[in-house]
């Protein structure tokens, strides 16, 4: 069985390009955000080499900026490409989450009417 962190691999990109996308983000913010939508699993030390490959990739840009809490941060904006690749990940993923969804309502339907002695 997948385990949560396998199965939202894919995800957190998306998911870090929409954040991103609201506003330019460090990344102790993204990580506190994510916090806040329920992701209790991932850490700066998972954000950033996701968001070092997507600065490779061109989807973000980071630009370095005084903080009144101690050294410099890098905040990261959204660049067009990565504003489309952001239209697409969203597109699949509400391909996906149709698909997946129908699968669960079918499946946990079948087993009700199975349940109530009745035959498939």
């Amino acid at each position: 069985m997948l385990s949560t962190t396998q199965m939202l691999k894919g995800i957190l990109d998306g998911c870090l390009l929409a954040i991103i996308k609201s506003k330019e983000v460090y990344g102790y913010e993204l990580a506190q955000k994510l916090e806040g939508y329920g992701f209790h699993s991932f850490s700066e030390g998972t954000i950033y080499p996701l968001l070092m490959r997507m600065q490779k990739e061109e989807l973000v840009t980071s630009t370095l900026k005084k903080s009144t809490a101690g050294p410099r941060r890098k905040y990261y904006s959204l660049t067009s490409k990565g504003e489309t690749e952001l239209e697409k990940f969203m597109r699949n993923w509400n391909h996906l989450q149709n698909s997946v969804n129908r699968v669960l309502q079918h499946e946990s339907d079948i087993k009700s009417i199975k349940g109530d002695g009745m035959v498939e």
